[in-house]
């Protein structure tokens, strides 16, 4: 399951998930988000959430996943990976260079310098 984050700033969308990520959850949730960020020719900077205890992701879900990453690649901007989960931390490390705009990988502690590295592509200083 998948819900949308309240409070981010101007120009950054953001998503947590909980439990196992399904093909709806891109269709219904992530995919209209996305496309409403990048319409007109908008950049896509966003924020990705996965809590401890993260269920992982349906094989239906990744086609959705990658269908929207390459869909309008151009677009993405920023992606803020929050999450304590070692292999999606080490998995995006890995990978980072196969991934459309700038990818980073954040703890679930450093969620607020998330935000801000997403908006403006600089994170808070720790405090």
């Amino acid at each position: 399951m998948i819900r949308t984050l309240d409070g981010l700033p101007d120009g950054v969308i953001g998503f947590e998930a909980t439990g196992t990520l399904r093909s709806a959850d891109y269709t219904q949730v992530v995919g209209p988000a996305v496309e409403a960020a990048s319409a007109g020719g908008g950049r896509i900077r966003v924020v990705l959430v996965f809590p401890e205890g993260f269920g992982g992701i349906e094989p239906a879900a990744m086609w959705q996943d990658l269908k929207l990453g390459v869909r309008d690649w151009s677009a993405w901007e920023r992606i803020a990976l929050v999450t304590d989960v070692a292999w999606m931390r080490d998995g995006l490390r890995m990978f980072a260079w196969a991934i459309p705009g700038d990818a980073r990988v954040f703890g679930l502690d450093q969620r607020d310098h998330a935000i801000a590295w997403a908006a403006t592509g600089q994170a808070t200083p720790a405090g």
